[in-house]
């Protein structure tokens, strides 16, 4: 460890490591910026000086992968480049960790299953190992089963916030939140009850997605499709002169829940049917044929029998033409035991009476069994392998069944609507910019309202509780809701107002709601949530709108756009003024890593391998939008990018380079005096302009880019150059001009960096500056900007170029760099014959030049006629 005092002008002595090493900055530097509270908010402030990030809530439940680092890494560079401008960041981080998937981790994770009916047990104890056969987990309470969803996520967090410090997130700790905490169920709540009195948020009867193992609504974000064998089945509907129309499905067996025939409105074969009736073989239901542009001409018989429901396009058929419900299948996944009110022949009723009750599997083996009987199936299936719709986790197909739940307006069915929330996304700056077609696009082809309910325990459930009639059941119209104050509440163990607890469930009583609000329902208020709309309004005034949301460019119609609904209706404005879309992680077959695709890479691993600052630099090195290949050997780029760092500038700053060094007024520059510090000071000017201009675009990669090749140029030329004269061998002005230059663009590079590299940087500032780097503020050339508007900033390339040219003549005569040179000539145009003279002893020093001849000729400079002093030879 060498010290060197930096004399009286200079407020703490240098401490250089003999050794400067990336190994154990993250864990040494970490505890530094929390005890320091380096990236702490501060209230008191004023919202022009504050710049807020929505940052995505990772979901806690789920498993760390490289995405995370990628992404999170992309939004902490912009969050540290705006907090070195003078920015007050506020920066905090949330957990998702209510919903469908802490469910489903705390269910295998500890071998239980919730059964609302159950009693609350208060001296329960988890399994301490999760029985092999599902159906030997045990069941057990609501309550007992949300405390296990709430120790679970909690242990989860802990880990997901050691790898996010161990990356350098400069996020403040202090200002996190989950989406389960009271703070979030209050928001949430007081949110919906807002929506609820606008009128934005209505209860209807409607088709939903549905896992008939885990018996819940299944989120559009955790579908996923498998290929699936299947049949074509040809089958006559009936017209009322007797002539069949043939249609081909994948699902006989829902035929008794045919309501509509549809065809393409251009398809010329089925253009005399538009309007009429046709009657559904076996069950006799008389059925009207359509026109809907989703229909495929070319596909099977090119006209679709509509069912409610068989998948997602009946849904879209029956809400847009407006068809009846007919719902056969239910929660359990069976056909309903009671006979259809639709199906009115004995025929028909007798047919039905064969499937009441039945699996999928089994009814649809009954009814292609009665359509070969009677005559109403025309040859034999056709085998087809097809996507199914699946839930994520789930083994068996989706069904989607007629549902009671909650919705919230979104323009899917109000043309005013969508148009302000298309007008809304103009609002927002999108980087990149293409990516707000996206948006508009999905705004446009809307055609439902957003469904926010869900069939689960561990959410934030919904403020509402019912009436029951004399005949216990619920008035549906006649909700009762909870005073504000009162928020959070869970109507599953709290009263209704005005009703006592032996009133559940009994007629004249009351009944909760039993739903809670799906994922994106709460995720949809992270700005309300994080900047305290409705609780804290000292903070949301000084946060709101919030400056930044960063997220994947995947989820643009779900989370981003949910949000904007919400704030429209909620606070009439947008979430954000900025929104930094990031691209995906692909594997090195150019796939997308997922979970579900087994190509993930744990993120710990490649943290452990090449340090955060190389990981920290693959993440950066990728433009918003982009897709990016998981690649080692750019973290093998960065790693050797940090590490050159932290030996470069242990080297300048032993050469005698001191914080009273560096030019910050235009009076210190007059000590500037070799056209060579100039020229290089001239160059930082140049990419501290441009790098800020990237960055204020959003462009930390161009940034980050310039940087690094102004790097390169600073440690593998000018500092070879300059050697002679930083060690005072040709006297005190130029060492101080040398100086000078050294100390500046330390400083500066040191500034440029911190956003990407934050422990390098950090680690180097502490050994000659006090506080933390990510404290100072964004590098300007204000101090030497009299040379930078001066001085020809080529002379250094040029002379790098020709510095080059020596060593490339050493190397192929196979001798040591520092063999002299007995004389030398240079070939170059006369401009750069002229930048060479400016820094001509420096040249001859560097590359151990007796004497060197400078010619005017055409074309690329060139280094020739070489003559070594052959004693040197190897």
């Amino acid at each position: 460890m060498a010290e060197i005092n930096q004399g009286s002008d200079s407020p703490i002595t240098i401490t250089v490591p003999d050794r400067p090493a990336l190994e154990g900055l993250e864990e040494k530097l970490s505890a530094r910026w929390e005890s320091a509270q380096t990236y702490a908010f501060d209230r008191e402030t004023t919202r022009e000086n504050v710049y807020s990030i929505d940052t995505p809530p990772p979901t806690a439940s789920g498993s760390l992968h490289v995405g995370h680092m990628f992404s999170y890494t992309q939004t902490d560079v912009i969050a540290r480049y705006q907090r070195m401008t003078g920015k007050n960041v506020f920066y905090p981080l949330g957990w998702d960790d209510n919903g469908l998937p802490t469910e489903r981790r705390v269910q295998n994770y500890y071998g239980v299953l919730c059964d609302p009916a159950i009693p609350y047990d208060p001296d329960f104890q988890a399994p301490e190992k999760p029985a092999k056969n599902q159906r030997d987990w045990p069941r057990i309470s609501r309550g007992n089963f949300i405390e296990l969803c709430e120790t679970l996520a909690t242990e989860d967090e802990k880990v997901f916030e050691q790898l996010f410090t161990t990356l350098g997130l400069s996020v403040d700790w202090s200002h996190s939140y989950r989406t389960i905490d009271a703070h979030s169920r209050k928001v949430s709540q007081l949110a919906f009850l807002n929506d609820l009195k606008s009128g934005d948020a209505y209860m209807a009867e409607a088709p939903t997605m549905w896992d008939v193992t885990f018996r819940t609504a299944v989120a559009q974000a955790e579908l996923e499709d498998k290929e699936r064998e299947g049949a074509y089945h040809r089958i006559s509907f009936h017209r009322p002169d007797g002539e069949k129309v043939w249609i081909e499905t994948t699902r006989p067996e829902l035929l008794p829940s045919c309501v509509a025939l549809v065809a393409h409105p251009d398809d010329e074969r089925y253009q005399p049917l538009f309007g009429t009736t046709v009657t559904s073989p076996l069950f006799g239901v008389e059925v009207e044929v359509k026109a809907h542009p989703l229909a495929q001409p070319d596909k099977g018989a090119g006209i679709a029998m509509v069912c409610t429901f068989g998948d997602t396009t009946d849904v879209t058929w029956w809400r847009e033409l407006q068809l009846p419900t007919r719902a056969l299948i239910g929660r359990d996944g069976r056909f309903a035991r009671d006979m259809p009110e639709w199906i009115t022949t004995a025929e028909g009723q007798e047919r039905f009476e064969k499937i009441a009750g039945a699996t999928v599997f089994s009814a649809q083996k009954a009814v292609v069994e009665m359509l070969v009987e009677e005559g109403e199936m025309e040859g034999e299936p056709k085998k087809i392998t097809h996507p199914v719709k699946f839930y994520e986790k789930g083994d068996k197909p989706l069904e989607i069944v007629a549902s009671r739940q909650w919705y919230i307006r979104n323009g899917g069915r109000d043309a005013s609507r969508r148009e302000d929330l298309i007008s809304r996304g103009r609002d927002i700056e999108w980087h990149p910019s293409f990516m707000r077609s996206r948006y508009e696009n999905w705004v446009e082809g809307l055609n439902g309202d957003w469904l926010i309910s869900r069939q689960r325990f561990f959410g934030v459930p919904f403020p509402i509780w019912y009436k029951l009639d004399e005949a216990g059941e619920p008035l549906y119209d006649e909700p009762i809701v909870p005073a504000e104050d009162s928020l959070p509440v869970d109507p599953a163990a709290e009263p209704a107002p005005g009703f006592t607890e032996e009133q559940r469930g009994v007629p004249g009583g009351f009944q909760a709601d039993p739903d809670v609000l799906d994922t994106w329902g709460t995720s949809s208020l992270t700005p309300q949530i994080a900047t305290g709309w409705a609780v804290d309004e000292d903070l949301h005034k000084v946060t709101y709108p919030m400056d930044l949301r960063p997220q994947g460019h995947d989820i643009i119609r779900t989370w981003l756009f949910s949000t904007v609904v919400r704030s429209n209706s909620l606070e009439n404005s947008v979430p954000w003024k900025h929104t930094a879309l990031s691209g995906w992680i692909l594997d090195p077959d150019r796939k997308k890593m997922s979970k579900s695709k087994g190509n993930v890479v744990v993120p710990n691993e490649v943290l452990e391998k090449y340090g955060s600052d190389a990981v920290r630099y693959w993440a950066a090195s990728a433009r918003l939008g982009a897709d990016t290949a998981y690649d080692e050997g750019q973290m093998k780029i960065g790693r050797r990018l940090a590490i050159k760092l932290l030996n470069a500038s242990k080297f300048v700053l032993n050469l005698g380079a001191t914080e009273a060094s560096v030019l910050t007024t235009a009076e210190q520059a007059a000590v500037v005096i070799n056209d060579l510090d100039r020229s290089l000071l001239a160059k930082l000017a140049v990419v501290v302009e441009e790098a800020t201009a990237s960055f204020e675009k959003y462009e930390y990669a161009r940034a980050l880019q310039m940087c690094e090749s102004f790097f390169w140029s600073f440690t593998d030329d000018f500092v070879e150059l300059i050697k002679d004269r930083a060690y005072g061998a040709r006297g005190d002005d130029e060492q101080a001009s040398v100086l000078a230059a050294l100390a500046t663009t330390l400083d500066a590079l040191l500034r440029l960096f911190a956003p990407i590299l934050p422990f390098a940087t950090d680690e180097v500032w502490s050994w000659w500056r006090e506080g933390s780097v990510h404290r100072a503020a964004w590098p300007t050339h204000e101090g030497y900007k009299a040379i930078a508007d001066d001085a020809d900033a080529a002379v250094l390339p040029t002379i790098g170029i020709a510095l080059g040219g020596l060593r490339k003549s050493k190397s192929e005569a196979k001798v040591k760099q520092r063999t002299e040179v007995e004389v030398a000539t240079i070939t170059a145009d006369a401009e750069s014959i002229q930048r060479i003279k400016a820094g001509i002893n420096d040249l001859k020093a560097a590359g151990n030049v007796r004497e060197l001849n400078l010619q005017v000729g055409d074309g690329e400079l060139a280094v020739s006629d070489v003559v070594l002093v052959a004693e040197d030879a190897e």
